[in-house]
């Protein structure tokens, strides 16, 4: 029976980039399939009582030091965006929508959200960077607003969200083999194992 993971993602979370710029590869090696999962990391912080590692001083230094070891163990480019935090939540309903509506345009824009954020450093709270971005991963900026103010959608996402928490997420990157869940980027490794096992 063929493997599968549950990526539970944010593109405003920095290990969520991390983590996206690994998984594909784990997928391959491992004959899995990824199931990607939108979600509002914010609404998980606050329906479990989580806080963000930014907002605890010394936690979020440490954090960003640890990004940074990360992503050169990875090789791959990461900076700090100089805007964060800010909502995803326009930037997650969109990709909520291409995954119900244009399947084939979500990994390009998740691509391209995810480099302009964490790589390039964009202002991704001003519509026109917005829609650069969404023109770069080939999607109509127009469609891509359309399916963010789609009831359906918006509706998805919240369910996705609250489908995170019932299954004991707190927080993003979450990932699910099975029942067994992972909680953080540089828990790959087991995610691996997991996949490999179950293969």
């Amino acid at each position: 029976m063929s493997q599968s993971v549950d990526f539970y993602f944010d593109l405003i979370s920095p290990p969520s980039y991390l983590a996206y710029t690994q998984l594909p590869t784990i997928a391959a090696q491992t004959g899995a399939r990824i199931n990607w999962r939108p979600v509002l990391v914010g609404a998980i912080h606050k329906a479990t009582g989580n806080r963000a590692p930014i907002e605890v001083p010394a936690k979020g230094k440490y954090l960003l030091g640890d990004l940074a070891r990360y992503a050169a163990h990875y090789q791959v480019p990461f900076r700090l965006n100089p805007h964060f935090p800010f909502s995803t939540l326009v930037h997650q309903r969109i990709a909520t929508g291409l995954l119900l509506r244009l399947p084939e345009a979500f990994i390009g824009y998740v691509e391209a959200m995810f480099e302009a954020i964490w790589v390039e450093g964009l202002n991704l709270t001003d519509p026109a960077v917005i829609a650069q971005v969404v023109t770069r991963a080939g999607v109509d900026p127009a469609q891509a607003l359309a399916l963010a103010e789609d009831a359906e959608v918006k509706e998805a996402l919240r369910q996705a969200t609250e489908e995170a928490v019932a299954r004991g997420a707190f927080g993003v990157p979450t990932f699910f083999v099975g029942e067994d869940m992972f909680w953080g980027q540089d828990r790959l490794d087991f995610v691996r194992a997991a996949l490999t096992a179950g293969a």
